[in-house]
């Protein structure tokens, strides 16, 4: 059998056009401009409504979040059109690719959050070592509806909790990932969606500069180090989307991050109990490392919809599939 003939076996008449654009550069540009106009799409969408209020104003907040999950309805419009483009079309349905699946939800919604809380070992004793409240107080507080209730009628909270990990996972990485895979490869991929996402931060150095909330020195600092935050944490969850083929892992170790924010490396520092906090922070890292394959194999997941993109596009998936 010939390299040919071996290539068409794997893209497979049936579910393939006669002329899909795999490996162009056609698709390669039509992949990497949808994801533009879709990354375009969501951040000017924040800015449609006109007002002289800051962000974290909650009629602002408010505003934003119907034109983001305006846009975040649609996003799945861009890959179905995409996919029409380039004629590639793969067994997965659309919402399979996108990772909105039950096969495996259990172990996707509670592994991938364990693995991202051992990485966070270090700031959650530090947490627990400064909270005031006992283990049954808290677990008292977590369990009381009113608690629950205040959350959510606290804007920002919703904001960062919930609408932002929901919307920016769906549109940065589970309708991006089935478009770039074909033309990038998996790991490309991996580390190419970040870049959008992090990009797509710079827009609050926008705010931050009309409202003069800092020199402008110190705002291009926190501009950089917020693009590569979210750059590296978008990669991370861009390789759990991949793993998992499910899109509810990384909302939620989004919601978690997002709550646990930066770890606060100066306060560890200055803390009476530093040397068993640093203990813990080296603890959790290692342990991260040496279960972030096992906690994330595909075989616990089921099926893998975007490894079998890649098998049928790239004619191969490496080590990140198996």
């Amino acid at each position: 059998m010939s390299e040919g003939d071996g290539v068409m076996i794997a893209l497979d008449a049936d579910t393939l056009p006669e002329a899909p654009l795999v490996g162009s550069r056609r698709l390669c540009f039509a992949s990497v401009l949808s994801c533009l106009l879709l990354a375009c799409s969501y951040v000017g969408s924040l800015y449609v409504w006109r007002s002289d209020l800051p962000r974290d104003h909650p009629a602002v907040i408010k505003r934003r979040f119907t034109s983001v999950l305006i846009v975040s309805a649609l996003s799945p419009v861009f890959v179905w059109t995409w996919r029409e483009y380039t004629g590639i079309k793969p067994g997965p349905c659309l919402f399979a690719l996108m990772g909105i699946r039950l096969e495996g939800i259990f172990f996707a919604a509670t592994l991938p959050l364990l693995l991202t809380m051992v990485l966070f070992l270090g700031p959650l004793i530090q947490l627990t070592m400064d909270c005031p409240w006992d283990f049954i107080d808290g677990l008292k507080v977590y369990f009381d509806p009113r608690f629950w209730m205040l959350c959510l009628s606290d804007m920002r909270w919703m904001r960062n909790q919930v609408v932002a990990p929901l919307t920016e996972e769906l549109v940065f990485r589970a309708c991006m990932l089935p478009m770039l895979i074909p033309c990038a490869g998996l790991w490309s991929s991996i580390f190419t969606c970040p870049l959008f996402f992090g990009v797509a931060h710079f827009h609050h150095v926008i705010e931050l500069l009309r409202f003069r909330q800092g020199t402008l020195s110190g705002i291009f600092l926190s501009a950089v180090f917020q693009f590569s935050y979210t750059a590296v944490f978008g990669a991370y969850t861009a390789f759990i989307f991949v793993r998992t083929g499910h899109l509810v892992g990384p909302v939620l170790c989004h919601s978690f991050c997002n709550y646990m924010g930066f770890p606060a490396l100066s306060t560890a520092l200055e803390h009476s109990q530093r040397i068993t906090i640093f203990t813990f922070y080296l603890l959790g890292m290692l342990l991260f490392l040496v279960l972030l394959f096992p906690m994330t194999d595909p075989t616990l997941y089921g099926s893998a919809p975007l490894c079998s993109l890649a098998q049928m596009t790239q004619g191969g998936v490496g080590t990140l599939c198996s």
